[in-house]
């Protein structure tokens, strides 16, 4: 599920509310310690897919605090932090929230989460890179990596095997003379790499596979480098991508791509793990050909090396106005700890941690995926990128190089301008 990060909190009273209680003790303190009551918010994923797991932390903590009353409460994407920002605002706070990891940072730069021990927390020493960057702010800790998703190629077995590829790329070179034959055997009106040109997950991470980034933090502030040479070199190789494989609407994202590839449009994609095999399921595969023969594999990339993805994913907090801190860490513990990482690994997820993610590497079933997530970037944790996102720099510009309206110099310049009015504001 494609997770936005928010502009802001935008409710003026939870600011003042939150400011005026706020703490700087984080969960190590006492607070909550003999809390009898535990409030849980998380989303549908877990009332559906893993509610087992929900009970097993439930009863940990309740045998160390014999007589603790635990509610959940489950929320839709689109519905929680509309109801979390009114919570906030008043004496009811829950104690636990589950947080798209891109959503974190505007609730963490208006101070509405506690500071957390990472020592509190299992594994926490080898929490991914990307999901680590997601609950950090400002030198401390706000929430606990829950799980992870990556990003993986997928394409068509019997496309490229009837262009004489066989099996898939190690290499970038064998990447594109793979997709050179498929998109000559097939003509211009097909796509041989459906790659949406506003896919900003996508193109940036070929910007930091050529060494570049959005931006970079310099004494304390936040300066744009998309017109950096490494880059713009990156940005190049993805207009490369757009002109010569995508021959679909240039001026698209991708919240349908695995439509259009179930429409038999295109022989590949660059995606969240679960789009190939969601556009083959029966109701998406208008071909019927998409069935055990679409694969994923991991993405190589220009520089030589496995492409960096996008790790997305989710995160707990304990909000700042939470009365039961330290009871709500333990069982934050309890949920994403070793047992229910085993848990929500079997439910086909990636672990938040580096040590479950190399077992892994060893199953044929998970090593794509597994792979895939060692290599990670996540976006600038700076004050104001939620602004950068709300206002869409980062889609504007790709379009902008993927219709030929801007040179990738120009439309690297203009989105350097606009990121720097307002990366650093609160």
């Amino acid at each position: 599920m494609k997770r936005k990060l928010i502009a802001a909190i935008g409710i003026a009273g939870m600011m003042v509310s939150i400011a005026a209680c706020g703490d700087d003790s984080g969960s190590g303190d006492s607070k909550g310690t003999d809390a009898k009551e535990l409030t849980v918010w998380l989303t549908v994923d877990a009332q559906n897919n893993w509610p087992e797991l929900v009970k097993a932390a439930d009863a940990a903590v309740q045998k160390a605090h014999p007589g603790v009353k635990i509610n959940h409460e489950y929320y839709g994407w689109p519905d929680k932090n509309a109801k979390l920002d009114a919570v906030l605002a008043t004496d009811k706070a829950p104690d636990v929230v589950e947080m798209g990891n891109t959503e974190m940072l505007g609730y963490m730069v208006k101070g509405a989460f506690a500071p957390l021990d990472t020592a509190e927390f299992d594994n926490s020493s080898a929490w991914l890179d990307g999901l680590k960057a997601s609950v950090t702010y400002d030198g401390k800790t706000y929430g606990v990596p829950y799980y992870a998703g990556g990003r993986v190629a997928n394409w068509r077995k019997d496309l490229f095997a009837s262009a004489g590829v066989k099996t898939t790329p190690k290499t970038y070179t064998e990447l594109t003379a793979a997709l050179d034959k498929v998109q000559k055997k097939e003509g211009d009106k097909f796509s041989a790499w459906y790659q949406p040109t506003r896919d900003w997950y996508a193109a940036m991470s070929f910007v930091y596979d050529a060494g570049g980034s959005i931006a970079k933090e310099e004494g304390g502030e936040w300066k744009a480098n998309l017109s950096s040479p490494e880059s713009v070199k990156g940005l190049n190789e993805f207009k490369n991508v757009v002109d010569k494989y995508m021959h679909g609407d240039k001026t698209k994202d991708e919240s349908d791509r695995y439509i259009v590839y179930g429409q038999g449009k295109s022989g590949m994609i660059f995606a969240p793990a679960w789009e190939g095999a969601t556009a083959a399921a029966k109701e998406n595969d208008k071909t019927g050909k998409l069935a055990n023969n679409v694969e994923n594999f991991v993405m190589p990339g220009p520089s030589g090396k496995n492409l960096p993805v996008f790790l997305g994913g989710s995160d707990l907090a304990v909000p700042v106005k939470s009365d039961a801190q330290a009871l709500a860490a333990e069982w934050i513990n309890a949920f994403t700890g070793p047992s229910g990482q085993k848990g929500l690994i079997a439910k086909g997820n990636l672990p938040n941690n580096k040590t479950d993610l190399a077992t892994l590497k060893s199953d044929p079933a998970t090593a794509v995926p597994a792979t895939a997530a060692e290599s990670n970037w996540f976006v600038p944790m700076a004050p104001g990128w939620g602004q950068v996102e709300k206002a869409q720099v980062l889609q504007t510009m790709l379009q902008s190089i993927g219709t030929g309206k801007k040179t990738v110099e120009a439309a690297a310049k203009d989105a350097d301008a606009a990121i720097d009015k307002v990366i650093n504001t609160k």
